[in-house]
């Protein structure tokens, strides 16, 4: 499972430092100040925070941000480890994948994909607990507010990086293991069949790219890649690329040569570029013909002298 490494820093750390990057930020853009407030400085938690940022981007007419809140709150401040450390680990895990991502700040403020898996971790929370209406209707915010549509029963791991997340589908019951990065426009959905178990099983630290299509009970192994715009309708062994449509899977292999023309023996030097034909390879009749086309005679007809001219009748 998905678990911290050493440059990773623990929570209250982390809290210090995305309070002291919006401190910096507010100074430096005075008329965010009151923006940057109320959305971190103002809590003493990063629970607190969150909590806020979801319920102001989630309300609605009929659902008010006050009501949210204390309901994410309710969640994050739980004895369920499970939603408390995921959000941790998004967070950390965007911070190192996401090239884009240059400040904590960042993502905990701005990135929906971020926003869009901790809403689905407390509708799968609320799901686990039977309150399958609650659940659903977070679905639906999510889905309006950030373009995401992850049904509250599917399993999703720790770690998880969801790169733009316009467009994502994930079906009822999908599985995403640890560690996985999921770019925009990625479908996990079924291929057709009514009822049961029909939807893929995603493993450990696999990479999904842009509009991928992943179709059925089918299962994506630990550490392989799909590629942006295939169409994956069967598994996907651990170690492996899949790409086209229909999908076919190749190996990872680290220490392929970077020409793919090149043999096996890694120290020999790619073959040379093939050159073009040269001008003495052509045919004569060719020549004649494109010379008689350009109006470029021949030396054999320079010899003879002028064409007679045929006298028109």
């Amino acid at each position: 499972s998905w678990a911290w490494d050493d440059h990773h820093l623990e929570k209250d750390n982390l809290w210090a430092t995305i309070r002291e990057e919006v401190d910096r930020d507010s100074r430096a853009e005075p008329m965010l100040a009151s923006f940057f407030y109320s959305t971190v400085l103002a809590h003493q938690t990063i629970e607190e925070s969150l909590a806020f940022i979801l319920a102001n981007k989630l309300h609605c007419n009929v659902l008010p941000a006050t009501q949210l809140m204390q309901l994410f709150l309710e969640v994050f401040s739980s004895e369920e480890l499970e939603v408390k450390s995921g959000f941790l680990a998004d967070l950390l895990a965007t911070f190192d994948r996401d090239p884009a991502c240059k400040k904590y700040s960042t993502c905990l403020l701005y990135f929906k994909g971020f926003h869009a898996i901790q809403t689905h971790r407390v509708a799968h929370h609320f799901w686990r607990q039977g309150r399958h209406a609650l659940a659903v209707m977070l679905q639906s915010r999510s889905s309006e507010a950030f373009d995401t549509d992850i049904h509250p029963a599917a399993k999703i791991g720790k770690g998880i990086m969801l790169d733009h997340a316009t467009g994502l589908v994930v079906g009822e019951t999908s599985v995403v293991g640890d560690g996985c990065s999921i770019l925009h426009s990625v479908t996990l959905g079924g291929s057709g069949k009514t009822g049961g178990d029909r939807h893929p099983k995603i493993g450990r630290d696999v990479v999904i790219g842009a509009g991928a299509l992943i179709l059925g009970n089918v299962r994506v192994g630990d550490g392989s890649k799909v590629g942006a715009g295939s169409v994956v309708v069967k598994e996907v062994p651990p170690m492996h690329v899949a790409v086209g449509v229909p999908a076919k899977n190749m190996p990872i292999n680290k220490n392929r040569h970077i020409h793919p023309e090149a043999p096996p023996n890694k120290s020999a030097p790619p073959p040379p570029p093939k050159a073009p034909p040269l001008a003495s390879q052509w045919t004569p009749g060719l020549t004649f013909k494109v010379g008689s086309w350009l109006g470029i005679r021949s030396a054999e007809e320079q010899r003879s002298g002028p064409k007679p001219v045929k006298a028109l009748p």
